[in-house]
């Protein structure tokens, strides 16, 4: 607790120095420092945690000139990455500072650095030339002084401090004039008076010593003719010309014009004008002066960001024998003029901006500068269109283009941006930087079903892998927000809907949803003798993160097919009296499919000549026909075929063989069969099954009736009307019923027996108070969409209507949103 205590403080330590200071790091470092030196704690003094820089990408944004130096992705240090040199990157300007940006992210943040670079003496005094000639008359008198050409060192302050030395002389001397408050000039004194005879030339040193530690030196050697005769030198009317020209002045521009006037006669007073010091040395290129006028005029271009004032050392010399020298001096000052356009450079830009952005998020960082000075310097920024992003200035020339309006991708994916800048020169200049901002999506929109429910009718049977329908789902996201997989959602598949006994199966284990296309696949062939109905949920699923999704619901009719034969059951039957008319035997069958392909019809396929016995053609029952006499012979062997009413119609066959015995035989068989416990489980068995014959053949009538009734009724059409929806469908694979039964129509058609259909409304939610009729009822398309023939639907006997259980069925509505 204590030291992150300590952390905050130190944190609010350091952004208190950063808004005394403007909000700025300031470090130095000596040039020519070795890679790798340390010039600052910069994550520290930005009050970064340990291992906070490497997190946030703690780096520095280049603009334009190699900065020299790099940011340590571990320490967060700032570290010299490569040869310093002030004079190179600065040249004479002190102090010499370098002004970083460095970015920090999550959240984006910018921080200004500068770096000074402190001056070492590594730069040696230099002399315009290694010998200089010099010719000095006999005749001058002792104090006379010969100005000389000084020294230049790269370096600054006192490191450029020149002080110089002359080699012992009795007849020179030193003597330092300063000029103005930039330069030194070293001046040659007379002090005895030349005797050419006796030393016709003096051979000197002259030193020059900086101020460093430890200090360089550079040398000249002077050589001193003595010559005779002309011993009066040349005299400027003026020791300073001061010059002021725009830095838009053409090539031939007149600078000024020199004079300087001999009072000796003849040749001596004849002068010649040069130039003999350039400071800087780059304005050789700049002026030309003529000879014998001492006019001086431009010969280049002038640039005040370049250089904004030169000197220039004139000579004024005579023709005399010896010639004789005088000196001026001309300032030239450099006028600025709006003759540079802003420039705007981007330093750093994070694209593509995601949808979610929110307001005030950096999207980029500019630098805006203009080389002019004053008025001419001063930019405004703006950018356009003006929205959704705006600027924002951080620092002197930089701005941040942030966000101001939120985004939509789906809206506008891409926006073109450009920022505009202008400066206050008359007429003003300007400059535009366009800027591409890409819009990245994110997973804001979940998956949609067209179809809350879809119903599919499928046939048992079906091999496996056939396609029993067809989802698909929109996703407006692109890329893998907007990539829909499918998948199904465990439903059941036991209980009412599926055969007793089968308990409860996943819903996978019958279906799969291919995860690509959406299309249901069965993994293994449907028996509707298992499952009548299967309901499911299939989910779409999007890429994104966090994934999106949206659900529907699969309701899956099994279509009963006439797959299973007729299976007998061991038979029942009696011994009556000779000449009796009864039953003999109860041919008993079943059959696993539903409706007509569940319904049996007996008939005697041999003996088939008119004999004793009979079959009943629904009942089963073997009765006498008529009664018996001994010439019907004591063995009959009866070939019962038993169909169901399928298409096609599968069958049976039993094989019954009746022996015929006399009377006390029939009595002393009957009293066997009667002290066996067997005999007594047949008799308990017949009692039932006249029972449910006695059932079978009531509602079979009644149904019969009624069908007829329907069939023969005057109307055909559609009875329609708002109601509770409920679905029951009769048809050859049972019935259907939804629960809150309501029937709504009943339609017959004329021609062939198979072809009546009955339709309730199917069990949707209550509508929405004030909701319109079409929102409360869905088109028969939007219910069955995958049924296409009719046939699939068949009559079937209202026994097996009224028989059948009742499946109770929830309608899910379709779910859309974040997947848990």
């Amino acid at each position: 607790m204590g030291e992150r205590c300590c952390s905050m403080l130190r944190v609010l330590v350091l952004q208190a120095a950063w808004a005394l200071a403007g909000g700025q790091v300031r470090y130095s470092v000596p040039e020519e420092a070795k890679a790798g030196t340390v010039v600052g704690r910069l994550a520290q003094d930005l009050g970064l945690e340990a291992g906070e820089a490497e997190a946030r990408r703690l780096r520095l944004v280049a603009q334009g000139r190699r900065a020299s130096v790099e940011v340590s992705g571990a320490s967060g240090a700032l570290l010299v990455s490569s040869r310093l040199d002030r004079e190179e990157l600065c040249g004479k300007s002190a102090p010499c500072a370098l002004r970083l940006e460095v970015l920090l992210e999550r959240p984006l943040r910018v921080f200004h650095v500068q770096l000074e670079v402190t001056d070492i003496n590594d730069n040696a005094p230099i002399f315009p030339a290694a010998r200089k000639n010099l010719s000095i008359a006999e005749s001058s008198v002792p104090g006379s002084r010969f100005p000389l050409e000084g020294a230049s060192d790269a370096d600054i302050g006192v490191n450029a401090q020149l002080s110089y030395t002359l080699s012992p002389s009795e007849h020179f001397s030193l003597d330092l004039q300063k000029s103005g408050e930039r330069n030194i000039e070293p001046e040659l004194v007379l002090t005895k008076s030349l005797d050419r005879e006796t030393i016709p030339v003096h051979q000197l040193v002259l030193t020059a010593t900086d101020g460093g530690r430890p200090s360089l030196t550079g040398t000249m050697e002077l050589v001193i003719s003595v010559l005779d005769a002309n011993d009066n030198a040349p005299q400027f009317n003026q020791s300073v010309y001061k010059v002021q020209l725009p830095e838009n002045a053409t090539e031939g521009t007149l600078v000024t014009r020199v004079n300087a006037a001999d009072p000796d006669e003849g040749t001596n007073s004849e002068v010649t004008y040069a130039v003999t010091n350039f400071i800087p040395p780059s304005g050789r290129d700049v002026i030309s002066i003529n000879p014998k006028t001492g006019e001086i005029h431009l010969t280049g271009c002038l640039d005040f960001e370049e250089v904004n004032v030169f000197d220039f050392r004139i000579e004024a010399r005579d023709h005399g024998a010896p010639s004789l020298s005088g000196h001026c001096k001309v300032e030239l000052a450099v006028l600025d003029v709006n003759d540079n356009a802003p420039e705007v450079w981007v330093t750093s830009l994070s694209v593509p901006v995601p949808e979610d952005a929110s307001v005030g998020t950096v999207v980029a960082l500019l630098s805006v500068s203009d080389r002019d000075s004053g008025a001419n310097g001063r930019v405004r920024c703006w950018v356009w269109p003006a929205a959704p992003f705006g600027l924002e200035a951080t620092f002197a020339g930089s701005y941040s283009l942030v966000l101001r309006e939120a985004l939509d991708r789906e809206r506008v994916s891409e926006y073109e941006v450009e920022v505009r800048a202008e400066d206050g020169g008359a007429p003003a200049l300007g400059a535009r930087r366009g800027l591409r901002v890409p819009v990245s999506d994110v997973n804001d929109n979940a998956p949609l079903f067209a179809q809350a429910v879809y119903t599919v009718l499928a046939r048992e049977n079906n091999a496996a892998g056939a396609e029993l329908a067809r989802l698909w789902a929109r996703d407006p996201d692109e890329a893998g927000n907007g990539r829909v997989s499918y998948s199904v959602w465990e439903g059941a598949a036991g209980g009412v809907g599926a055969a007793a006994g089968s308990g409860w199966r996943a819903a996978s284990s019958y279906v799969s949803v291919d995860a690509e296309s959406g299309r249901v696949w069965a993994l293994q062939p449907l028996d509707y003798e298992e499952l009548q109905v299967l309901q499911f949920e299939v989910r779409a699923v999007d890429a994104g993160e966090p994934p999106l999704c949206g659900n529907a619901t699969v309701q899956l009719f099994v279509l009963d097919e006439n797959d299973n034969a007729p299976a007998l059951l061991p038979p029942a039957g009696s011994a009556p009296e000779a000449g009796a008319v009864a039953v003999v035997a109860k041919i008993r069958a079943v059959d696993a499919d539903s409706g007509y392909n569940a319904w049996l019809r007996y008939e005697l396929w041999e003996p088939r000549a008119k004999g004793p016995f009979r079959v009943g053609l629904y009942s089963g029952e073997v009765s006498t026909a008529r009664p018996l006499d001994e010439a019907d012979g004591p063995r009959h062997t009866l070939l019962i075929v038993v169909r169901d009413h399928g298409e096609p119609a599968r069958s049976a066959t039993a094989t019954l063989s009746v022996s015929l015995l006399e009377a006390n035989e029939a009595a002393l068989a009957a009293g066997s069969s009667a002290s066996s416990s067997r005999s007594g489980s047949r008799a308990a068995t017949n009692v039932w099954l006249v029972v449910a014959i006695c059932a079978v053949s009531s509602l079979f009538l009644l149904a019969l009736v009624l069908y007829g009734a329907s069939r023969w009724a005057p109307r055909a059409a559609v009875l329609s009307g708002p109601g509770p929806t409920t679905l029951v469908c009769a048809s050859e694979v049972g019935s259907w019923s939804y629960s809150q039964r309501h029937s709504r129509s009943l339609c017959v058609a004329d021609g062939a027996a198979k072809s009546d259909l009955m339709v309730f409304s199917p069990n949707f939610p209550p509508p929405p108070p004030g909701a319109a009729p079409k929102d409360t009822q869905p088109e028969p398309s939007a219910l069955l969409h995958t049924v296409s023939d009719t046939a699939l639907f068949k009559s079937v006997p209202f026994l097996r209507l009224l028989c059948s259980p009742l499946l109770v069925l929830s309608h899910p509505l379709g779910i859309h949103g974040p997947c848990l």
